[in-house]
């Protein structure tokens, strides 16, 4: 058996995917808790359901549904992410050293993204907590359109600027934008307000750890960030229900 404090390497290159996560899963079950994966081109589904403890190095470009249904592991990414990163995430963290495709976060429910980068289209889209649960997702640059789509609870920060379209559907949780937006931005429904001193704390504690992971010197000064957030619990009663 492997020692769990031992790093086990594994090199990917034009292996197919299948064959790569029988692989980790392997070596988890027996014992090894430490892996980096080399010459990663674009393998799906790397870090599924993966439990706490795990830690995955990847150095490339892991493919789409990275971290799905995550339970506490830990994955750092010395590249870029594709689609679908955290899809459903249970627990764990990510960090990813480069930009992100769509959908980063897609009905997360707990857990942490850190993208040093811009992010695509969607990302946070249904994300959702249930009391201590609640996923965040730490965003470095720009955001496509979409952002916060039919969130229904956790955290998003975004240091960049929203696409189009921001918090369509949105009805839970809340989106810190640095700077602001006009309110004709917003989504119908959403509201814009200023920090509180609990705010700013969750904004230092994490824009603290964003400057740890890649090494940035980002700070933070009160006032530098609004929260979105709905206007109500439930904000579209009125589409569907009769007044």
């Amino acid at each position: 058996m492997t020692s769990a404090s031992s790093e086990v390497s594994l090199f990917l290159g034009i292996r197919e995917y299948r064959e790569v996560n029988e692989e980790i899963k392997d070596l988890v079950a027996a014992g090894t808790l430490r892996i980096r994966l080399d010459e990663v081109y674009g393998q799906r589904y790397i870090g599924c359901a993966l439990p706490r403890g795990v830690e995955l190095s990847v150095y490339g470009t892991p493919g789409n549904d990275m971290a799905a249904y995550m339970d506490g592991a830990s994955i750092e990414v010395f590249g870029n992410g594709q689609d679908q990163i955290a899809n459903t995430m249970n627990e764990g963290t990510i960090v990813v050293h480069g930009h992100s495709g769509d959908a980063v976060g897609y009905a997360m429910r707990g857990g942490e993204v850190f993208v040093r980068d811009y992010v695509g289209w969607r990302v946070g889209i249904h994300m959702k907590q249930y009391r201590e649960k609640c996923p965040v997702i730490v965003i470095g640059g720009d955001a496509g359109a979409f952002l916060g789509e039919y969130m229904a609870g956790g955290v998003i920060i975004l240091m960049g600027t929203p696409g189009r379209y921001l918090g369509s559907g949105m009805h839970g949780g809340v989106m810190y934008l640095k700077g602001g937006v006009e309110d004709s931005a917003l989504a119908i429904g959403l509201v814009q307000k200023a920090c509180d001193e609990e705010d700013d704390a969750l904004l230092i504690s994490y824009i603290e750890r964003y400057n740890e992971y890649f090494g940035t010197e980002h700070s933070y000064t009160p006032g530098d960030f609004t929260k979105v957030v709905p206007a109500s619990s439930r904000p579209y009663a009125n589409m569907y229900v009769s007044a």
